[in-house]
């Protein structure tokens, strides 16, 4: 099980690289175990870079990393831990996800940094476990696995499963792996190399807080705009919004025109819209779906209101011919 001692020491970590893996969250994990070395003055951890085939890896930002070797050269690995990044919905591939069933079985831990957690959901790997993933791919990992328990926090351990959101959350991942696996001073003395304020723990959110992402401290303005990011689906009416924050629908419109510069309709709209073009993105929903998931009645609206604001269609955003026109074609859109 992750965190309890390991059996051998150096514990070899097995790290799987996928194409346009997360070079932050790839590095602060391999960074944070490298430190726990230096700081311990003891070989606590050792790792090891493989590929499916065992051919270099570009990362998103196009660097390309050499592994030692492909995925049956992990097979004797007590613990794996899948790198993915960007567009990890698009990437297909039996081979590995059969390799992640067989290391199943044989009682490997097993993680996921950044949105590996959606190929370990393809394996069947997390039906039971708690997990988390990226926050911009929550909404599109929710719709297509919704029986598997997903948080919006940092990472997630639970048993044998590990997974991480990514970014510089992959460093609390480790530091709480150290902590528990050699000590909390280690971990702070590990966390003090890196500028590391604090070990977060998984009960931290991934997202900055609400009133720094706005710049708004208002309390009812901050509770209209929790109600709105939690009722995208149905959204709720500008007179039950101002109620349940204590306002006047007039007030309302005041709170947001002096703070955001828009009023309530317009900035619920930005809301959905904004979660749809993610759905488009990472999932394979239908554009009437994904319409229906964000609060429209009909498709022909949403392409409007899609075009609108990004300046392409639903279907042009998925790279779809659009030979039937956007309202037909948005219409029979699978």
């Amino acid at each position: 099980m992750l965190g309890s001692a390991p059996r051998e020491l150096p514990q070899r970590i097995g790290l799987i690289l996928v194409p346009n893996f997360s070079m932050i969250a790839f590095t602060a994990a391999v960074e944070t175990l490298r430190l726990a070395n230096r700081t311990s003055g003891r070989a606590l951890y050792q790792w090891s870079l493989f590929s499916v085939d065992g051919q270099a890896v570009k990362a998103s930002n196009a660097i390309e990393l050499h592994p030692e070797g492909n995925l049956e050269a992990a097979n004797r690995l007590g613990t794996v831990a899948v790198c993915s990044g960007a567009d990890v919905q698009r990437f297909e591939d039996k081979a590995l996800i059969s390799w992640l069933r067989r290391m199943a079985r044989r009682d490997t831990d097993i993680g996921a940094l950044c949105t590996g957690s959606h190929l370990l959901a393809r394996a069947g790997l997390l039906e039971g476990y708690r997990c988390t993933i990226h926050w911009e791919n929550l909404a599109g990992f929710v719709e297509e696995f919704p029986n598997i328990e997903v948080s919006d926090e940092l990472f997630e351990i639970d048993r044998n499963r590990f997974t991480c959101s990514g970014g510089t959350a992959a460093i609390d991942l480790m530091l709480n792996m150290i902590a528990r696996q050699h000590g909390y001073e280690l971990a702070v003395g590990v966390a003090d190399q890196f500028l590391h304020e604090r070990i977060r723990d998984h009960r931290d959110h991934q997202r900055i807080s609400l009133p720094a992402r706005l710049g708004v401290q208002h309390p009812k303005l901050l509770k209209v705009i929790e109600l709105m990011e939690d009722n995208l689906e149905e959204p709720l009416s500008r007179i039950r919004l101002a109620a349940a924050a204590g306002l006047s629908t007039r007030q309302l419109e005041r709170l947001f025109r002096k703070y955001l510069n828009r009023s309530p309709a317009r900035y619920y709209l930005e809301l959905r819209l904004n979660k749809a073009r993610l759905l488009l993105l990472q999932t394979n929903m239908s554009i009437i779906d994904v319409a229906l998931a964000c609060g429209f009645v009909s498709a022909s609206h949403f392409s409007k209101c899609y075009r609108d604001y990004f300046g392409r269609t639903p279907r042009k955003e998925r790279g779809l011919p659009t030979d039937f026109g956007p309202v037909a074609a948005e219409a029979t859109a699978t």
